[in-house]
């Protein structure tokens, strides 16, 4: 490691400019997709679960021994999913008039 006369480490590597620009494509997609079929709205409520599938409660005789926090805000793609689903059940709620209190 190499240091300046201010003993300050050098910056980190940048991130991949190509990886960067196709995050913000999807990202874009995600975020401008309308919907305008219900079966399509439908799927994409089915698919993409309410809440983190991974997140748990460990507990042996009634006691819990521990909790595993939700490892979905590790996907970088993970707030775009939650528009996404958003905006599907909003679609199905206002424009299609369905109950659906069986995504929630």
């Amino acid at each position: 490691m190499q240091s300046t006369a201010l003993n300050v480490p050098p910056s980190p590597s940048p991130i991949n400019p190509i990886k960067a620009i196709c995050k913000k494509i999807v990202r874009w997609y995600f975020s401008t997709l309308d919907l305008e079929n219900p079966r399509v709205a439908h799927r994409i409520c089915q698919l993409i679960p309410a809440q983190c599938p991974f997140e748990r409660d460990i507990v042996f005789f009634g006691h819990e021994l521990f909790h595993i926090p939700p490892m979905c805000k590790l996907n970088p793609a993970y707030d775009e999913f939650v528009e996404l689903r958003f905006k599907a059940l909003v679609f199905l709620a206002d424009e299609c008039g369905e109950d659906v209190t069986q995504y929630c």
